[in-house]
């Protein structure tokens, strides 16, 4: 098809924050929608669909707009483009120039909420005793509720930090691994670490754990425990079962906060079992600071050339 002009970036000093460093931006949307795109002065040509056109105007002209008050990096770009998809684009400037940081990590770094369900989830963490965040792998629901809880420890509205997960791969009494008991759990709590080093740092996190102001351990040590002035989150939890979810709810004590996350689609229990997430969803509707936060597949912002593997896989039937 032959190129045509898509768009016109209004002020020529501001596109490179439009295009990226390199056309980094640009080469982005040009793997997502299978097209060419050429940038010459400050207009914008494709060969697009004729569909695919209308996309690529209003998401440009967001950037362009958004170009006067920040700059959008690649992932951002991305979920523009899928707000888009899903006609979802209103309040997206105020979201991208007004959202505030969630924590400073150990580096200088602040760390944003990415997407408006994102930022839903971190008002309610605030409000709420307990909250559940579910929905797909990859939507930040652990990392977010581990930056909330660094947050907390940080301003001390909390003494404690615990995080947990149900060891279902090994077993959850682990008792037939060889090794001590950090050896045996460590794989499988070994996400929880990495985003406490993302925070704090290799050195502030294990000084923290050593002092047990973090605890990281499997579900079945939280039994016969009261969880006061702490943060606690579960991790995985659509691999609980019913009675497992129930210790681990009666565990809340006074001025602590749980977070439980997981995704009710995937689950290690055995056939037959009940997943003790999906029940506690069910059960504990409308109970007074009790919130659940739903994830959608647009929360879900991947490198385009991974979403046109699994768009292929899925073509072929799940595998």
């Amino acid at each position: 098809m032959l190129l045509q002009e898509i768009y016109r970036i209004k002020d020529f000093k501001n596109a490179y924050k439009i295009l990226g460093v390199y056309d980094k931006n640009i080469e982005i949307i040009k793997s997502y929608f299978d097209c060419k795109i050429v940038v010459k002065d400050n207009i914008i040509k494709s060969n697009a669909k004729e569909e695919i056109k209308e996309i690529l105007e209003d998401v440009f002209y967001k950037m362009d707009v958004l170009s006067s008050k920040t700059i959008l990096n690649e992932r951002e770009v991305i979920y523009l483009i899928k707000l888009r998809e899903a006609h979802k684009l209103n309040g997206v400037v105020d979201f991208f120039t007004l959202r505030k940081p969630i924590l400073t990590k150990w580096d200088g770094k602040n760390v944003y909420p990415k997407t408006f369900t994102q930022e839903e989830y971190i008002k309610t963490i605030e409000k709420e005793e307990i909250i559940f965040g579910v929905g797909p792998a990859g939507t930040g629901k652990t990392y977010l509720a581990v930056a909330m809880a660094v947050s907390y420890l940080k301003q001390n509205k909390v003494k404690k930090l615990i995080l947990t997960r149900p060891a279902v791969e090994a077993g959850e009494y682990l008792g037939f691994l060889p090794g001590d008991l950090k050896e045996k759990i460590d794989p499988y709590l070994r996400p929880l670490y990495d985003a406490l080093y993302d925070f704090l740092g290799v050195e502030t996190t294990n000084k923290l754990l050593e002092t047990k102001v973090i605890e990281i351990a499997p579900l079945a040590y939280m039994r016969g425990k009261t969880l006061e002035n702490a943060f606690i989150i579960l991790d995985e939890a659509q691999n609980t079962s019913a009675i497992q979810m129930k210790m681990f709810l009666t565990r809340l004590g006074f001025s602590s906060k749980m977070v439980i996350t997981g995704d009710p689609s995937q689950t290690d229990l055995q056939q037959g079992r009940t997943s003790g997430l999906k029940q506690a969803i069910s059960i504990l509707k409308n109970i007074h600071n009790i919130k659940t936060i739903e994830f959608m597949r647009l929360d879900v912002v991947r490198n385009p050339l991974v979403q046109k593997i699994l768009e292929r896989y899925d073509e072929h039937g799940n595998l």
